[in-house]
């Protein structure tokens, strides 16, 4: 009796579908928590910028870059200027893509507290 092999190669093949859906399930997993995380480091990057500057000492913005990533901050703007009985931080981050062909935008947190005096 003889086999017929038509069905040869076919797990190889299923492998390699279910392997590159896996792949790219992970891919957006970890694009999901590094958009999370920079939100998180915006928001506590402007927190640091807004409280450093309503001292009334200067420096917010450099409390602001210290107070994120490294590799988040090489592309964040921190502002944080004093203007009457309040000062309001912005700080605005790009959000890195894992794969280029997807652009995120940017994660942008605003606080403002009053000015010691």
């Amino acid at each position: 009796m003889r086999r017929r092999r038509d069905d040869r190669g076919q797990a190889a093949l299923e492998y390699a579908g279910v392997i590159t859906l896996l792949l790219f399930v992970a891919l957006a997993a970890i694009q999901l928590g590094i958009v999370a995380y920079t939100a998180q480091q915006a928001g506590t990057a402007a927190r640091a910028a807004a409280r450093v500057a309503s001292h009334g000492e200067g420096g917010g913005e450099a409390a602001g870059y210290a107070a994120m990533s490294d590799w988040l901050a090489d592309g964040a703007q921190v502002s944080a200027p004093a203007g009457g009985g309040e000062v309001t931080a912005t700080v605005t981050i790009q959000v890195p893509a894992l794969l280029p062909v997807f652009d995120f935008g940017s994660a942008q947190r605003t606080v403002t507290m009053p000015v010691d005096e």
